[in-house]
């Protein structure tokens, strides 16, 4: 069988062969004409997979140009980038003739005469490399297919580029190729503009836009003729004619670049000569000052949000050039962020000013742990790299993580360059305050403001979303909430007292015994509103043996807290681990009327032609009724209204005009080692926690390190600045009245007088003394 195969090519090419001319030089020059034209198509088609990839038409109409999504906030203000590429496209009319005559000049000065491939160069150039001048022959629109197609990378890999001499032909005969296909889809002006928008100019700048701001801070139309020299020398070697690092190689390119635009008249002599001596000029303050180049909270947060969105429809948020618009206002972005650098620099100062020169890691009964740092130290990657490194040689490794090196550091007061070693960092850093803060718009299910922490650029963990911390008493609602649905009303009365829980866990008999936060039991008989609003732990807990505390775990779940909860009687007290993101969302079940929906951190997504090809709507579920929510909301208000109200430290605020009504709860945990605020207003809920990235760091005191020290001011300071906008149309205002009866008992004086809501005039013990203001102590 393989013979007659073999026979047949053998009497096809003997056919072929009689129709050619006798003459050997004319048949020679058919014969390699053919292999030409047929080792092209094989090329082309990758033929035996032999040769792989090339692009096809399809491909040259939808160029894989790595673009920069943006985002931006409800109020269309760009608040960031994704990129793996930083780049920015431009138009071709946004490009200024110096830049374009400075490219042609210098790259390629027969662009327009050519079709992709520059015979006449192609033969200059084989003819001087033989004499011994070498000299490129690539076009622009070559240059452009390598750039644009990568076909010299990986996936351009076939059976045959894995041999030197031929690898290199067939690249070049795929830049060939692409670059004639390119030049029949595209036109000149296109070729040019995809050319600018593709090439790289070093220091991560992708595309000419980039480079004029980074290197110029201009737009690309504003550019000069000197400055367009500069970025154009640069395309030859990115980094050798680099003008932050190589200034006078880059002056001596730039020139290069100015005499080829001299000699192709578009610069005259005198303007060549003038130009060629002057420095070159950077203004670097655009890469400076630009926070849309930044990192963030937000950034990462909405990226996390739509990652499963984009996996599913093939999209690339960092090469796409998608633009995100989210739920975030700018203005209330901007409050809390302030909010929260006001009040955690505060607090800062306080916790270095109450624990001076002790170690603040402590155990249980306030005992300093031993060896606490040490541990800490082992833990990091560092030293784990150091013990492989020396071999499990302990002096060595602590001779190492003792070495003190130059670093610079996070203060409140601006990053600060000291002399640390590993040890010392850690001790440092181990002590700062973290927080987190979101607000959510229950009514549109929009989050409105979104702070993770107190300085991304040193603090990446999110403690809005990614933090897990027991919620301390701003749980409790949860076992009201439970109450309240099952036939209790707000006006029931448990005593305050001592008591004695029995239960059983896991099979094993175990009992508890609550304390209240200030170790007192007042004996009184506590309606359900005011113990709520006083927090009182006994009447809370001997509420959950009532309810059921697997029934208080249905009801968080139902209203949106996703984290595995265990069902114990202390449940109601916050001792499992949720996030703030979920308590928030789960809080908004209230005011939205007992109607659930996950909070919406983006709303509409376009591809780079404007094209809207998503857009995200809440996704309503009752999970209460209406009257369950309404009563829950009246309830939140007794932290204000109640006796003892743990909210009541917001009259010091000016957040009470007109009657304004405000719902909240207050949480603290064991050791104070998490300080909590939730705070309802008719139109928000603002979430805020604040606590040591470690448990065992914390403050020892009430006056200190309650929620209502540490988290409630933050939320305190920021809707002063919320309501001091009018421009945000969030105004003070009562809560909506029901719009369905209230069967329910709910109006209940209580034996002690309550708090006035519209005048404000008690006095709060605010206990701010005057603290130390170093940032850094005992460094």
């Amino acid at each position: 069988m393989f013979n007659k195969i073999i026979s047949s090519i053998r009497n096809f090419f003997k056919k072929i062969n009689s129709f050619l001319p006798k003459n050997k030089f004319i048949k020679a020059l058919i014969y390699l004409f053919t292999f030409i034209i047929l080792f092209f198509a094989a090329v082309d088609l990758n033929f035996l997979w032999l040769f792989g990839y090339s692009p096809g038409f399809s491909d040259l109409k939808n160029p894989p140009l790595a673009t920069a999504s943006e985002l931006y906030t409800a109020d269309s203000v760009l608040i960031g980038r994704y990129y793996t590429e930083n780049r920015t496209p431009v138009e071709f009319k946004d490009l200024p003739p110096n830049l374009k005559n400075a490219l042609i000049d210098t790259e390629d000065a027969r662009f327009y005469q050519h079709s992709g491939i520059d015979i006449r160069s192609l033969f200059s150039s084989i003819f001087s490399t033989l004499s011994g001048d070498k000299r490129g022959a690539s076009t622009i629109t070559q240059q452009l297919s390598k750039n644009l197609y990568q076909t010299r990378r990986e996936r351009s890999f076939g059976l045959l580029t894995h041999i030197p001499f031929i690898k290199t032909v067939i690249y070049k005969t795929k830049e060939w190729l692409t670059a004639v296909k390119l030049e029949m889809v595209y036109s000149k002006d296109e070729i040019l503009t995809l050319y600018l928008n593709t090439v790289p100019f070093g220091n991560n700048s992708f595309g000419i836009k980039v480079a004029a701001n980074k290197y110029f801070n201009k737009q690309v139309n504003e550019l000069t003729t000197e400055e367009s020299a500069v970025l154009v020398g640069m395309l030859k070697a990115t980094s050798t004619y680099n003008p932050i690092t190589n200034a006078e190689k880059s002056k001596e390119r730039r020139n290069v670049v100015l005499s080829q635009m001299n000699k192709y008249n578009h610069l005259p002599k005198d303007e060549y000569l003038r130009l060629s001596t002057q420095p070159i000029f950077l203004d670097l303050s655009y890469k400076e000052d630009n926070k849309q180049e930044k990192d963030s909270y937000i950034r990462n947060a909405v990226a996390n949000w739509i990652k499963d969105w984009a996996k599913e429809n093939d999209y690339d948020i960092y090469a796409d050039g998608l633009k995100i618009y989210t739920t975030i206002d700018s203005r209330m972005q901007k409050y809390a962020e302030e909010a929260v650098s006001d009040r955690m620099a505060y607090l800062q100062r306080r916790f270095y000013g109450y624990w001076q020169s002790q170690n603040p890691w402590t155990d249980e009964e306030g005992n300093e742990i031993p060896n606490y740092l040490e541990t800490m130290v082992e833990r990091l990657p560092v030293y784990k790299a150091l013990t492989k490194k020396y071999k499990g040689n302990i002096d060595s490794i602590n001779e190492a993580i003792n070495q003190k090196k130059r670093m610079t550091v996070f203060t409140w007061k601006g990053d600060r360059d000291t002399t640390f070693s590993t040890v010392d960092s850690m001790r440092y850093y181990s002590q700062i305050l973290q927080t987190g803060l979101m607000t959510f718009e229950p009514s549109t299910s929009h989050i409105r403001a979104w702070v993770g922490g107190i300085d991304f650029d040193h603090f990446k963990f999110d403690h809005v979303i990614q933090a897990k911390r027991q919620a301390g008493s701003t749980f409790k609602p949860f076992v009201y909430l439970t109450a309240l649905d099952n036939g209790w009303s707000p006006c029931d009365k448990i005593k305050d007292q001592s008591v004695t829980i029995n239960y059983v866990e896991n099979g094993e008999k175990k009992s508890w015994s609550p304390k209240n936060a200030d170790w007192h039991f007042t004996g009184y008989d506590m309606t359900l509103r005011w113990a709520m609003g006083r927090s009182c732990n006994s009447v809370t807990a001997q509420l959950t043996e009532k309810v059921g505390w697997d029934n208080v775990v249905k009801y968080a779940h139902k209203c949106g807290i996703e984290s595995p909860l265990k069902s114990v009687p202390s449940v109601g007290l916050g001792s499992n681990d949720v996030s703030l993101f979920e308590m928030i969302t789960a809080y908004g079940v209230f005011l939205n009327k007992g109607m659930y929906a996950k909070p919406l951190l983006v709303t509409k997504i376009y591809n780079k032609e404007g094209k809207l090809i998503k857009e995200f709507k809440p996704e309503l579920k009752r999970v209460l009724s209406e009257e369950t929510a309404w009563l829950m909301i009246y309830m939140l208000q007794g932290g204000i209204q109640e006796p003892g109200g743990t909210s009541q430290a917001l009259w010091e605020y000016d957040l009470f005009k007109k009657g304004n009504e405000i719902g909240g709860k207050t949480g603290t945990t064991s050791n104070y080692s998490d300080g909590w605020y939730m705070g309802v207003t008719k139109d928000l809920i603002t979430g805020t926690w604040v606590g040591c990235e470690d448990r065992n760091i914390h403050f020892m005191s009430s006056a200190y390190g309650e929620g209502s020290k540490t988290a409630l001011p933050i939320f305190g300071k920021y809707m002063e600045k919320i309501y001091g906008d009018p421009s945000l149309g969030i105004t003070m205002g009562k809560f909506p009245k029901p719009t369905v009866k209230i069967a329910t008992k709910y109006y209940c004086p209580t034996s002690v007088p309550r708090r006035d809501t519209t005048s404000g005039t008690d006095s709060v013990d605010t206990d701010y003394e005057t603290l130390p203001d170093s940032i850094i102590t005992g460094f």
